[in-house]
């Protein structure tokens, strides 16, 4: 059972995923993923890599029901389903319990615990590095776009008022954009994720440099 973790958690997950939306889907799900075991690569600490692998499939199958108010929080909601739906599968209770751990701790709320495993400090960093560079920028549009609007609010916010200390209202998007990335960023716990989100900033602030040239600040060049 131990090295189908990860695929059966995967095959576990899809069905969850099918009313989500773009910001938070399967393909968000697999990034996360791989980039968790590409961090995991990079770990001098041992890390069991199909529980990882559990967890970031099953992060995020709670999102759509958030979405849609039928419940409060994904992570809390989505850590007791996820370990329901494993113990189904006969997987041993220890196994279930860390894949939990690492659910329940992977949100930037602050109400959320703190990720303790390197398993959950590493869900937790991939996580927050899906909204970083290039594929960053776009998912974060995708936010925007979901969020704009809700309550009557004129820009979109990261979950709820209270969970940033971001104001964000009389800014453009974009500006928004960078605090919500440079906010997930200051928040990484592993080293190899530093040393990647660092990376991924560089690329962003060349491309909101030139955002703002074109907008007429600095004059194209």
């Amino acid at each position: 059972m131990t090295q189908e973790l990860g695929p059966r958690a995967r095959a576990l997950s899809l069905p969850y995923y099918e009313a989500a939306l773009p910001a938070h889907d399967r393909f968000h799900a697999k990034r996360v993923r791989d980039v968790s075991i590409r961090l995991a690569d990079e770990c001098a600490e041992p890390v069991d890599r199909d529980v990882l692998s559990a967890a970031a499939w099953l992060h995020d199958i709670g999102r759509p029901l958030e979405r849609t108010g039928e419940i409060d929080e994904h992570d809390e909601w989505g850590a007791s389903e996820a370990a329901a739906l494993l113990e189904a599968e006969g997987v041993a209770a220890d196994r279930i319990d860390a894949v939990e751990r690492c659910i329940r701790t992977h949100s930037i709320r602050s109400s959320s615990p703190e990720p303790e495993t390197i398993e959950a400090q590493l869900l937790f960093d991939a996580d927050k590095l899906d909204a970083a560079g290039a594929r960053g920028l776009v998912r974060l549009a995708c936010i925007v776009g979901e969020r704009s609007g809700r309550a009557g609010e004129k820009y979109a916010l990261i979950d709820d008022a209270s969970s940033s200390t971001m104001e964000s209202a009389g800014r453009p998007d974009v500006t928004l954009l960078q605090e919500w990335a440079r906010e997930r960023l200051d928040e990484l716990y592993t080293s190899p994720g530093r040393r990647l989100g660092e990376s991924r900033w560089e690329f962003m602030n060349d491309f909101f440099a030139q955002f703002e040239r074109e907008r007429g600040i600095e004059g194209e060049r």
